[in-house]
């Protein structure tokens, strides 16, 4: 034994020993579920990122990515937290939608464009009792179809970052993560955005819902959504906006 260890009590030692030996295995664990959960970082971007930002920008975002899964595994406490994947999941988008958050810019004139059309849903539904279909709300709005569509993917990507493209200026957010114990006012408030979500999910078209379904609970990306549904990725993405705007519409008229 050396001249340190013997003026130690053996008690002591066990426990260093104990304490060096739960960091190791700790720190195994962590490099274990980063290496395994790396392949989720690019799905989170693919379906985060796809449809807001430059393809240049997307190495930057998966590094982004990528460093919220280290800190997810140095932070994950297996007693208290969710399963590692969706905790990973979570700290995952939202470092990417922080870095986005950095980058995002929209200008006046893509500001000018949305409010017009969403003038044109207002005065249609309120004109018909119902809301419009997409081709009578490029009417409405004086657009071609193609050009309707080019405004409904701005404004996802202009709402996207703050409330996923559920609702303007952080109206409602049915994605935030959820707090692990939420005071009795919060658990009552998601209820309530819940039970408005799902009102406003049943008053869309069948196309429309299939799409969100697929896309979120699904956890499908654009392509696979366009695979399941036969049609383009470009379409996908058409749809997959014209359904956000819609759901929103329905989520402001309820506020």
């Amino acid at each position: 034994m050396s001249e340190v260890a013997q003026g130690v009590p053996e008690r002591l030692l066990r426990e260093r020993a104990s304490q060096a030996y739960a960091r190791q295995s700790r720190e195994q664990l962590e490099e274990k579920w980063i290496l395994e959960h790396l392949p989720l970082v690019r799905h989170v971007v693919q379906k985060v990122a796809a449809q807001v930002a430059r393809r240049d920008d997307q190495e930057d975002l998966v590094s982004a990515g990528t460093l919220g899964l280290v800190k997810a595994a140095r932070a994950y406490d297996p007693s208290r937290d969710a399963e590692f994947k969706t905790y990973a999941y979570i700290r995952i988008r939202g470092a990417v939608l922080d870095e986005l958050r950095g980058r995002s810019f929209a200008p006046a004139r893509v500001h000018r464009q949305i409010q017009q059309v969403r003038r044109a849903y207002q005065q249609y539904a309120a004109a018909h009792g119902r809301a419009p279909e997409d081709l009578e709300l490029a009417q409405e709005a004086g657009l071609s179809p193609d050009q309707l569509y080019h405004v409904l993917e701005e404004a996802r990507r202009r709402h996207f970052l703050s409330i996923h493209g559920l609702a303007e200026d952080g109206g409602h957010d049915a994605y935030l993560p959820v707090d692990r114990s939420p005071s009795p006012q919060a658990q009552a408030e998601r209820r309530e955005v819940l039970e408005q979500l799902a009102v406003a999910l049943k008053e869309l078209s069948q196309r429309d819902r299939m799409v969100l379904l697929l896309y979120y609970e699904r956890d499908l990306t654009m392509k696979e959504t366009a695979a399941v549904l036969g049609v383009t990725e470009s379409r996908v993405s058409q749809m997959h906006a014209a359904a956000l705007f819609k759901l929103s519409m329905r989520l402001k008229g309820q506020s």
